[in-house]
């Protein structure tokens, strides 16, 4: 537990404020759409896409009021601007019809919408509602193995490994601070273990880049 503070408050200071979901009034839906353009894309892509979009228009029925072409053009830097917008619409027709317009803050609920799966709806509750989630992403499934707190083999298990494990308190930040230390430092491929601010707590530190550089010299 001492541990895991310690390494939560080493990455607040090397991370601080917020990057991906800057503004705090974002709404559920924005954060709903903004996640779903954000698959297979890189984040400035995202946001460029997302706020073409917002400016059209921002809340369910407005975006049920856009052409599919407009909104194609809107989010096509995002990338797969066909499918995202087919995704789009059939989502935003769903919370419509099924939640009076007003995207579910429960992740049965949101697991039920078109092209959620649990990465997006645990975003929806962490960065929408700032409700208890793991969003997992390539970056928080990477470091927490290579931390040793999971030896899993999917980003779906990881969630329900940290689920177990991991006190509530800390699930509102870890994805933010994770996938911003995997951008920068923790890289899939030659990540920067000897500036690492974590580098004293990692398994991966300990056993895999001190015995690599003690061979090579």
């Amino acid at each position: 537990m001492k541990k895991l503070a310690i390494i939560f408050k080493l990455l607040k200071k090397q991370y601080p404020g917020k990057k991906f979901f800057a503004d705090a009034h974002t709404s559920p839906y924005k954060v709903l759409i903004s996640t779903i353009l954000s698959q297979r894309t890189k984040d400035i892509n995202t946001l460029k896409a997302a706020k073409q979009l917002f400016d059209l228009a921002d809340t369910p029925k407005e975006i049920l009021k856009l052409k599919p072409s407009k909104i194609e053009k809107a989010i096509k830097p995002a990338g797969f601007y066909r499918n995202k917008t087919k995704t789009i619409l059939k989502v935003t027709k769903q919370i419509l019809e099924s939640y009076k317009g007003k995207v579910p803050k429960e992740l049965d609920d949101l697991l039920k919408l078109q092209g959620v799966g649990r990465k997006t709806a645990n975003c929806v509750l962490v960065f929408g509602f700032r409700l208890p989630g793991i969003p997992i992403d390539v970056h928080l499934h990477k470091i927490t193995n290579r931390l040793g707190w999971v030896d899993t083999k999917t980003p779906d298990e990881t969630e329900m490994e940290l689920r177990k494990i991991l006190p509530k308190k800390y699930w509102l930040d870890i994805n933010e601070l994770f996938v911003r230390h995997g951008q920068t430092i923790c890289f899939s491929r030659n990540p920067r273990c000897q500036i690492c601010p974590i580098n004293n707590y990692c398994n991966h530190y300990h056993e895999v880049f001190l015995k690599t550089k003690h061979r090579h010299s």
